[in-house]
């Protein structure tokens, strides 16, 4: 439809109120007409809940709005609201379309119709982000902030009219101007903001912070590029950049107004009044993007703020670049924007190793400079910042914003004034840190001599936050038992591989050793002298006589050879640790994995610190996962538990319960479950090219591609049931084997070659499984290219078997399970992170188990470097099989190889796939059986989504405001 043939209802102006710190916006939007000439517009807020959603309006271009006083201001005064019809939306569209342009005006096609609803949605979510933004500044509440380096919203058009309860009219409003709204959706690219569950997790909770109407921030970085752009060749994965922001986002508002200048290298210089000066150096400026993110049912919009990196005006070098140096003119510019061109660049070289650093510096400093602006604003001219852990919690997502603790140092010793003491004091009440890994590899290091050149004041910070727990080590096990004392300090200290402070430099003087006895008399100290170091680093001495001249030697000396120089060992600032010792709370994310933490991971710091040690299992957000991606489910749910109430309060999921066996029920169950199916069938078809049958098993892996997931154990169960297909008659393997379509998703990081190398694998056994005519529907195997989370929507619904094989112990939770049990999809996995509670709570016949538990763990690897390990004669047979060639010319040996010898890098099976591998085809076997018999498996089926109570975020968010933020939620009038 071209723009031509239609104009807005109205022009609609804008009036933007700025501060300089957590910035409202005002907009004043008209959903309906006004008459000519009139200055006064009727806001029509985008809500059908006319009793909670309601705005005190005032035309800030006339009426600026008074200054904060005090805490004591009355909250706004409240009016009625109106709830827009499908045709005042329509107009809403239409003058996007029109005076938003971002596309030509001939014509309304998609792209632009997309962007045109969703700048409609973002006026109603301003009115409502700045109501909540007024409301929480006027009460001066505490509020929580969520720091972390990746979140992975999706798409969010859908999700924000669902929350503002506008699905209905939005859709009706996109047929009038010729569109559905499913396909103005589809037009959206997924924010490309994070990569996995760490991000996906972030992005839940903020729903469930808004939903729950908990005052709280996220804070991110504004990636330009993502993580990457997967794409599956005849080599594999193909990584091309990410152009999720080419067309624009229209859900962000850029703040030129709050930026913030962030400082790398320098140097520390004492000034005469006695305070430290970082001081030279690289100024980059940090600016503002914020995204409003809608809470369900309710008024309370947040903020999820983004930093993006650039150079001042200043430094481009005009010149250099008029006298013909372009790339030197235009350094500083792109050293600084770089910061934020990638999501975790490779850091296999210095270069990457900086960058990353800089990145995690960037979302700190940034994020802690607005954070406390914002509480300095709030103060007024009476600030107490004794009262700062009252007024700010702020919670470090993983280690990367681990810097959040020296940089909040910093700002309140250097610049704000306080003692060290004081300092400290509030850090620790401020500061909280959630712990998403057993990994050591995942467990953060930076060389010190790479942070003290790009962070010198940092590391003199830390230096003095080491040099106190040691301090509190020795005071604790005291200087008795020596051998206890060193071993607890290598293992607590904050700096790897450093010497003790000065302090205690002499902790572990070794007394001085004996001289070598010699056959001759005794001799005085005078009377010897030094001939050579023997092999143990001895000195070893000659007698001399009184003139002083050596004895003679004997004729024949004995070869000395010295022994090799011990290798330095790097040193290391281990952030992990930095946070547990900094934080006033540390919480794992499964009940498993918080154990792990407490006995294995920080074993030393929880009998130092027990109190500060919690678990808060993960959580999904059930508006997403069920209510949006699954509408048709959602709608059974609805009818049999007798109202929607279920999707703020996911406990009346359990009255499913009740009916698990009814018939009508489960043959509503099993056509929603074929619907999604015929979806992603479709879906497979124009992503792969691969054609599936609906009436086929769905059963899907996806997720991070990385060897502790153990996509390996998958697809050489899968290669082994396709050789058993291929050693039967027809009639044979149709008896024995259940159809199935084994889907995979995932990426595998770049510079991650054995995980690439698994890729590779899969994509060749599908390619030749899937066309082999003998086995034609009986097996199928799909790698879906570029998984994120819009295509998670699609595959989670359709989804009947999803695997979570990873090994024992090693998961810290995993959130895609939860996903999969609640759309009623049966888990085939471990004891492992979150799988161990979803067991608990859909029972354990509805969950098939297999494999070594986490307790097991250590003594089957020392079991396999004894050379004690015995292969299973099947394992043995899918390797040699692989080795073939049946899956075509790539050599395998390097993958197949990490699966072999007892010990070494890359080799001797450390994630245990030949361990599980028997346990995992016989657990296999028992899905097949339960698969055939529909009325059991649509049981099972009902059981898991009535059991996924447990494993909503609002539950999760509930437990980090109680326990670790002390925040209570503020609902808005």
């Amino acid at each position: 439809m071209a723009v031509s043939q239609f104009s807005a209802a109205s022009t609609r102006p804008e009036a933007f109120s700025q501060s300089r710190h957590c910035t409202s916006l005002s907009g004043f939007f008209d959903f309906g007409s006004r008459s000519s000439g009139s200055k006064l517009f009727s806001i029509r807020t985008l809500t059908s809940r006319p009793v909670r959603r309601y705005f005190s309006v005032k035309n800030v271009s006339s009426e600026p709005k008074p200054k904060l006083k005090d805490t004591e201001q009355e909250a706004p005064t409240t009016h009625t609201s109106f709830t827009p019809d499908a045709a005042s939306i329509a107009s809403s569209i239409k003058y996007h379309a029109e005076f938003t342009p971002l596309f030509s005006p001939e014509h309304f096609e998609l792209p632009k119709a997309f962007f045109a609803t969703a700048q409609s949605v973002r006026d109603a979510l301003i009115i409502n982000w700045n109501a909540t933004y007024d409301y929480h500044e006027k009460l001066n509440v505490k509020q929580a902030y969520y720091l972390s380096m990746e979140f992975l919203q999706g798409r969010a058009l859908l999700n924000a009219i669902g929350n503002l309860e506008l699905t209905g009219a939005y859709a009706e409003a996109l047929k009038k101007l010729g569109h559905e709204l499913e396909n103005v959706a589809s037009q959206e690219p997924d924010a490309a903001l994070g990569n996995g569950g760490l991000g996906r997790l972030a992005s839940c909770f903020l729903d469930s912070l808004a939903t729950l109407n908990y005052p709280a921030w996220g804070y991110g970085l504004r990636y330009k590029y993502g993580l990457f752009k997967q794409r599956i060749t005849k080599d594999g994965q193909e990584e091309v950049a990410e152009d999720w922001l080419e067309m624009g986002n229209p859900w962000e508002v850029v703040r030129n107004d709050v930026s913030y200048l962030v400082k790398f290298y320098g140097k520390v210089e004492s000034g005469s009044d006695g305070k430290k000066h970082w001081i030279g150096g690289e100024d980059i400026k940090a600016v503002a993007y914020d995204v409003p993110i809608p809470g369900y049912k309710t008024k309370n919009t947040i903020n999820l703020r983004l930093w993006s990196t650039k150079a001042s005006s200043e430094d481009f070098d005009l010149h250099a670049f008029n006298t013909g140096e372009h790339t030197k003119a235009y350094e500083a510019l792109a050293n600084a924007e770089k910061i934020c061109y990638v999501l975790y660049p490779g850091d296999e070289s210095m270069e990457g190793k900086v960058l990353r650093l800089k990145q995690q510096y960037t979302l700190c400093s940034a994020s802690l400079q607005d954070i406390i602006a914002c509480f300095e604003r709030r103060s007024g001219a009476n600030i107490k910042w004794e009262e700062f852990p009252e007024k700010v919690a702020v919670q470090m997502n993983d280690t990367h914003p681990t810097l959040c603790i020296p940089e909040l140092m910093r700002i309140l010793i250097d610049l704000k004034g306080l003692s060290w003491n004081e300092a400290w004091n509030i850090t620790c009440r401020t500061v909280a840190y959630t712990n998403h890994t057993v990994l050591p590899e995942a467990l953060e290091k930076w060389s010190l001599e790479l942070m003290q050149k790009l962070l010198p004041r940092h590391v003199e910070i830390i230096e003095m936050i080491d040099e106190e727990l040691v301090d509190t080590i020795v005071s604790e096990y005291g200087t008795a038992d020596s051998e206890l004392l060193e071993k607890k300090l290598k293992e607590m200290r904050i700096l790897e591989n450093v010497e003790l402070p000065a302090a205690f430099a002499d902790l572990f003087v070794k007394p001085e050793e004996s001289p070598v006895d010699l056959p001759s008399e005794e001799l005085s100290s005078s009377e010897k002298t030094v001939d050579h170091v023997d092999e143990e680093g001895e000195e070893t001495v000659d007698p001399v006589d009184e003139e002083g001249e050596s004895e003679e030697k004997e004729s024949e000396e004995k070869t000395i050879v010295l022994p090799e120089p011990v290798p330095e060992l790097p040193k290391m600032v281990r952030m992990a640790n930095l946070c547990v010792v900094g934080g006033h709370a540390v919480n794992g994310v499964a009940e498993i994995h918080s154990e792990i933490v407490k006995e294995e991971v920080f074993n030393a710091f929880f009998k130092l610190w027990p109190e500060k040690f919690q678990n808060k299992t993960n959580g999904v957000t059930p508006r997403r996962w069920i209510r949006y991606c699954n509408p048709e489910l959602s709608k059974i749910i609805t009818n049999w538990t007798g109202s929607e109430d279920w999707v703020l309060n996911t406990e009346k999921l359990a009255e499913l319960r009740k009916f698990a066996d009814t018939d009508d029920l489960q043959t509503q169950w099993r056509a929603v479950k074929r619907s999604n199916k015929l979806k992603l069938v479709s879906f497979l078809k124009e992503k792969t090219g691969y054609s599936v049958s609906p009436d086929a098993m769905f059963d899907i892996q996806v997720k991070r591609i990385h060897e502790y997931k153990r996509q390996l154990l998958n697809i050489l169960g899968i290669v082994y049931r396709y050789k058993k297909m291929k050693e039967m008659s027809a009639m044979e393997r149709k008896a024995k084997f259940v159809p199935r379509v084994c889907i995979f998703g995932g990426k595998a990081f770049a510079t991650y070659i054995q995980a690439k190398r698994i890729v590779k694998f899969i994509t060749d056994v599908g390619s030749t499984v899937n066309h082999d005519p003998e086995i034609g529907d009986l097996l199928k195997v799909v790698f879906v290219p570029d998984y994120n989370v819009s295509v998670a929507e699609l595959l989670i619904p359709a989804s009947e078997l999803s695997q979570h094989i990873s090994t024992a112990g090693m998961e810290a939770s995993g959130t895609s399970n939860m996903k999969f049990a609640m759309n009623g999809c049966i888990l085939i996995g471990t004891l492992d992170g979150a799988n161990v509670e979803i067991r608990q709570e859909v029972g354990k016949d509805n969950f098939f188990l297999f494999g070594a538990e986490a307790h097991e763990i250590a003594e089957l690897r020392k079991e396999r470097a004894e050379g004690k390990f015995v292969p299973d004669p099947r394992f043995e047979e899918v390797k040699e099989f692989v080795r073939s060639g049946v899956f075509g010319p790539y050599n395998y040996e390097e993958l197949m190889g990490s699966l072999e010898g007892n010990e070494g890098f890359g080799l001797a099976d450390y994630f245990l796939v030949g361990k599980d591998f028997p346990s995992y085809l016989e657990c296999q076997e028992e899905v097949d059986e339960a698969y055939r018999d529909q009325k059991i498996w649509t049981r099972m089926s009902i059981l898991n989504t009535a059991g996924s109570p447990k494993f909503s975020s609002d539950r999760t968010i509930h437990e980090y405001a109680k326990h670790i933020w002390n925040i209570e939620p503020v609902e808005l009038p």
